[in-house]
């Protein structure tokens, strides 16, 4: 009995070390780079779209692979001109035929067949960067909200600790009677304000988290970690326009997906035109009389292309298709160049107007707040110009969060017309 309650003692502790030592993963939200692998493992449409691009590529192979091979046979005169009866035995008949035949297409179709199957698979891979740049920009852009959200909360908290100081700095004067009772009163005003813009804020948080939940494919409700950071801006010397364009025109999955269906259609146009010639079949043929085979025959069998409206009608598509791709191929690239400079100049503007209100209007601000403080509390100062001051901080605060958050939404467009991250 001592031996079992040991053994059962020992059991417990190394349980207790196993599940002590049991790592809980971290929620995910302290950063969009976790956000982002989580959504490249889970989401179902990246992998459906990955797995059509291995059909696609599977595909080339047997695209400009020859036709199977045909076997024919025939059992001639099968009652030998009514001397027996009839026999389906080869040697019994008066003649076996068999014929093998193989269909080869004019010279060239094999290999045109085999680059526009190519080429589609190259759309499928492209789809599957498109559909990424789309999702990992919306992903960066509601963590950028989120990021926004929860530390404009904690910023309107510090403002209604702070309103809630001048009232009591209010209620002081007024009970000494330098100052008037409407003072008071406006420092509850202006508290519940913030009360509203908290409620405001916490709603906003609720539906970010909804939205970012479902970029991920969790519950709507899931928790999510507290956003830590954001993204570093990349310097600007790596958001040159020039560079950025060359980038561009390399690694845009929508143009590599456009450069793909152009490819296409010039081997579909070639192919149409390739259609002018013959395709050929061949055969051989031995007869079997008895038990030997004594005759061969060859065959050549070639189609003839004399429906010629039919095929002028199926060129001038194809050329027309070709067309059409080049014409979208150069309205894309046209589109995503304007983006891409269209955002490269509001990322700067985002920048400037974060770094002015961190260097200049939010010192300022403070240092005003700070003079209207003291000048409240000597009487040289009233009351409203000491909100208003309070209110400055707040302003200047949200607006370098409000750049920040800017900034970092034109970050993930510029990565999304680049295909990949700076």
């Amino acid at each position: 009995m001592g031996n079992k309650l040991k053994i059962l003692c020992w059991s417990l502790c190394l349980f207790s070390q196993w599940a002590g030592g049991a790592e809980i993963a971290p929620l995910p939200g302290a950063d969009v780079q976790g956000l982002l692998e989580l959504a490249r493992q889970q989401n179902p449409e990246l992998a459906a779209m990955r797995l059509e691009a291995d059909a696609a590529a599977e595909r080339v192979n047997s695209a400009g692979a020859l036709p199977d091979p045909m076997f024919k046979t025939e059992l001639r005169d099968i009652s030998n001109r009514g001397d027996s009866n009839p026999s389906l035995l080869p040697n019994r008949v008066g003649s076996a035929y068999y014929q093998v035949t193989q269909t080869l297409p004019f010279w060239g179709k094999r290999d045109l067949k085999r680059d526009i199957a190519s080429a589609e698979a190259d759309q499928a891979r492209g789809r599957i960067g498109t559909s990424w740049a789309e999702l990992s920009a919306r992903i960066k852009t509601v963590f950028a909200q989120y990021y926004l959200l929860v530390h404009s909360e904690k910023l309107t908290w510090e403002i209604l600790e702070l309103a809630a100081n001048l009232e009591r700095i209010a209620q002081s004067r007024y009970a000494t009677g330098l100052a008037a009772q409407q003072d008071v009163i406006r420092a509850q005003v202006e508290q519940s304000g913030l009360r509203r813009e908290l409620v405001m804020i916490k709603l906003d948080h609720h539906h970010t988290m909804t939205r970012l939940n479902t970029l991920l494919l969790r519950a709507p409700h899931a928790p999510l970690a507290e956003p830590q950071r954001l993204r570093p801006i990349p310097t600007p010397d790596k958001l040159n326009y020039t560079a950025l364009e060359e980038r561009l025109r390399a690694n845009n999955p929508q143009l590599f997906t456009l450069d793909a269906q152009v490819a296409a259609a010039e081997k579909s146009r070639d192919l149409v035109f390739k259609n002018r010639y013959p395709d050929f079949t061949l055969g051989v043929a031995p007869i079997q009389t008895g038990n030997r085979i004594n005759e061969w025959e060859l065959m050549l069998e070639l189609n003839i292309p004399l429906q010629q409206s039919s095929r002028r009608s199926q060129e001038r598509e194809a050329v027309t298709m070709l067309a059409a791709a080049q014409a979208r191929r150069t309205a894309t690239a046209n589109q995503v160049l304007s983006d891409l400079a269209e955002s490269l100049l509001a990322l700067d503007a985002a920048r400037e107007i974060e770094a002015l209100n961190t260097s200049s209007l939010l010192p300022q601000a403070e240092t005003t707040f700070q003079s209207a403080l003291g000048g409240y509390e000597t009487g040289k100062v009233d009351f409203a110009t000491l909100l208003d001051a309070q209110r400055q901080i707040l302003k200047a605060k949200l607006d370098v969060l409000n750049a920040q958050a800017e900034a970092q939404v034109r970050l993930a467009e510029i990565e999304k017309l680049l295909g990949e991250e700076l």
